[in-house]
């Protein structure tokens, strides 16, 4: 009959089967990782919010003002998942002199009077109110800028593993953005950098004896650095609580103590959501950010914090499913010193709030309230999608 059509056939069908057909972007995306890391996003809108709902000092006056920005933040942060996706890490590939530039000149902007101190660390950009912390956006360059040097002649065809001289500029490229954050210094950001640099070259195929002399490097630059003075007072307090956990309870080491206290007085379900004495009594400082697992540890108790810690490792288990999945090299070292960043920061936040890590100021990935943060995450989250879009369909 003319003028008429029934839903789902004619041209309403022909663009839906396109949106789900076996090559189509929609049905080729990793679902598993992206549900994960959405769920990890929308678990921590509900755990800002118990954390901050009746923080007056911190909400001005508004308890869903963190809540609302988090959401915002998440909602951003898939935006720029997207873009990157459609963009793709190939193209992006391209533009890593351009990043990585625009990263250095960042974070050098903090060490001017554009620089500002957020709970004790001098790692912020401050403008028109909008706060930026740059060394997140490293984070990304640094694994880009390593995966083209060091992917370069391989993916070519010329080597099968990165030569010396090779590794070396990959090195001397990551250490200019680290010397740099340190002098923020932001030791918290430098740990995850050398995991993300060690990832990149376990993943790239390097010789051991780079990995074995990183990590003595690495050892020696920490004595260094510790005799030199370069730590903040704040930062070697905290080396100095973690390492006698008694030491000035109710100063140097009252976040840890009461973050222990919260998580254990969870149990096994939880005290329920808002219910938490400690966190409603506002115990633990900095709750919303680099303390947010203790939220769910106080009012989700074991069962509630063990499912953060799946959601996570889901992420990772599909991050490393696309790493041996992909048939370029340049794809398995940006994935792999994604999931290198990925591990290590969640094991050091979720291992200081339980006293087993050092407090190092780093947030919980998707989890934890702070824009830039969240921006990065997903970044990194269209990096991999984006990885495995590119790679030949029979490969899964």
């Amino acid at each position: 009959m003319a003028g008429f059509s029934v839903p789902g056939y004619g041209p309403e069908r022909t663009s839906w089967t396109k949106a789900f057909a076996r090559d189509s972007v929609v049905r080729r995306l990793d679902w598993p990782m992206l549900l994960s890391a959405l769920a990890l996003s929308l678990v921590g809108v509900v755990l800002v919010y118990s954390a901050t709902r009746n923080r007056m000092g911190l909400n001005q006056g508004d308890p869903y003002f963190f809540f609302v920005r988090h959401l915002l933040n998440t909602g951003i942060g898939i935006a720029l998942m997207a873009g990157t996706i459609w963009l793709g890490h190939r193209t992006l590939r391209t533009a890593v002199p351009v990043l990585y530039g625009i990263s250095v000149l960042l974070i050098l902007l903090v060490l001017t009077p554009l620089g500002a101190t957020i709970n004790g660390a001098h790692a912020w950009l401050v403008v028109g109110g909008f706060s930026l912390q740059p060394s997140e956006f490293v984070k990304i360059t640094i694994i880009l800028g390593m995966a083209m040097l060091l992917a370069a002649r391989v993916d070519a065809g010329d080597r099968e593993h990165p030569d010396h001289r090779t590794v070396l500029l990959a090195l001397a490229l990551a250490t200019v953005p680290m010397l740099i954050v340190m002098l923020m210094p932001d030791l918290g950001s430098v740990m995850v950098m050398v995991m993300i640099v060690l990832g990149v070259l376990l993943t790239s195929g390097a010789s051991n004896r780079w990995i074995l002399g990183l990590i003595g490097a690495g050892a020696g630059g920490a004595i260094l650095v510790w005799q030199l003075g370069i730590l903040d007072e704040y930062q070697i307090n905290r080396f100095a609580a973690f390492a006698n956990p008694q030491l000035d309870p109710a100063g140097v080491g009252y976040n840890t103590n009461q973050a222990r206290i919260a998580i254990g007085s969870g149990g096994l379900t939880g005290t329920g959501l808002f219910q938490g004495t400690q966190t409603t009594g506002q115990f633990v400082p900095e709750q919303q950010t680099d303390f947010v697992f203790t939220v769910a540890g106080e009012e989700l108790g074991f069962l509630g914090a063990g499912l953060i810690i799946a959601l996570l490792g889901i992420v990772l288990w599909r991050a490393c499913r696309i790493a041996r999945a992909t048939t370029e090299l340049y794809g398995t070292i940006v994935a792999g010193g994604i999931i290198a960043w990925f591990a290590f920061q969640s094991f050091e936040n979720i291992g200081m709030t339980l006293g087993i890590m050092p407090v190092a100021g780093l947030p919980l990935p998707f989890v934890s309230y702070g824009g830039t943060a969240m921006f990065a995450a997903w970044i990194a989250i269209g990096l991999l999608q984006s990885i495995k879009l590119q790679r030949p369909l029979s490969a899964g």
